[in-house]
C-alpha cells in the first residue's frame, strides 16, 4: 500500500492508482490489503468516475477524496 495515515486512534490506508481498467490493475489495487486484518478503513484511489468498492475496501475518485472536508 502507499500510505497509512494515522491521527491519534484513527488510521486510514491509501493505494492510490492512476485507472481501474485492465484485471491485473484492480487485483493489484484491492488486493494488496488481503491481509490487513484490522477495521480500519482501506481506500483505492484513483482518476475513475465510477464506483468500483469491494469487499469492505473503498473506492474514491482522488479528486473527490481530497477535496472532502476533514475533521
Amino acid at each position: 500500500m502507499d500510505f497509512i495515515a494515522d491521527r491519534q486512534s484513527e488510521r486510514i490506508y491509501i493505494q492510490v492508482t492512476y485507472l481501474l481498467v485492465l484485471p491485473e490493475t484492480i487485483e493489484r489495487a484491492f488486493g494488496v490489503y488481503r491481509d490487513i486484518r484490522d477495521n480500519y478503513p482501506k481506500y483505492v484511489l484513483s482518476l475513475d468516475e465510477f464506483d468500483m468498492s469491494r469487499e469492505g475496501i473503498i473506492h474514491k475518485n482522488i479528486r473527490d477524496f481530497l477535496l472532502e472536508d476533514c475533521e
